[in-house]
């Protein structure tokens, strides 16, 4: 029988391996979506680690205030941890992209040169992007924004972003909300179980 480890793409290193991220604005679901999956994964033997939303830990402002400092702080730490987490895992599940994180940049202060090459490459490293679409306006939790022209705006820059640089992306059917992991989990061309183990197999007589 076969391990599910072994469905996975191998890397640069001979590992199997696999990182995939839920793009959106805030708001949409997306950590739900990484516990779930990553509950799903693990069921599967998998050992999966999940890259949480960075932002929530920068010590300089975010959301409509925020500033190029800050968000290149969030960028660059969103990578490291992404590189840290695959060292260590078979599967990296990420709460957002650096793709995500560089629209909020771009909302705030344009698109730097310095930076597109940066992101244009290392977007190209996820094995998959699954964009949430926006079914609600965003509560308050603490550290986020409510705004909904804020939340729509940072969607729209995601949306373009994707567009210049080419990204393919699988969008989850905003009608079918209560099958997106499922949907995510075939995506990925992973079961939704284990395969099941004949314990008899060994004693039976060929045939």
């Amino acid at each position: 029988m076969t391990a599910v480890s072994e469905l996975l793409p191998l890397d640069a290193f001979g590992r199997h391996r696999l990182k995939v991220a839920f793009v959106g604005t805030h708001g949409v679901g997306k950590t739900t979506l990484c516990f779930d999956l990553a509950a799903q994964l693990k069921r599967l033997d998998l050992g999966v680690d999940i890259v949480k939303e960075v932002a929530r830990r920068c010590p300089l402002p975010i959301n409509e205030g925020t500033t190029l400092d800050a968000q290149r702080w969030i960028l660059h730490t969103q990578i490291a941890e992404e590189i840290e987490a695959a060292a260590d895992y078979e599967v990296v599940i990420c709460d957002r992209s650096v793709l995500d994180n560089y629209a909020y940049l771009v909302a705030r202060v344009g698109r730097r040169p310095e930076l597109d090459p940066l992101v244009r490459e290392w977007v190209r490293g996820y094995h998959a992007l699954f964009k949430v679409p926006v079914l609600g306006a965003p509560t308050f939790d603490g550290k986020r924004a409510v705004s909904v022209g804020f939340q729509h705006e940072i969607d729209g820059i995601i949306d373009d972003l994707i567009d210049d640089f080419a990204v393919p992306v699988h969008r989850l059917d905003a009608s079918a909300r209560e099958r997106w992991t499922l949907d995510a989990v075939g995506q990925l061309g992973l079961p939704t179980q284990l395969p099941q183990i004949d314990l008899f197999a060994a004693e039976r007589p060929p045939a």
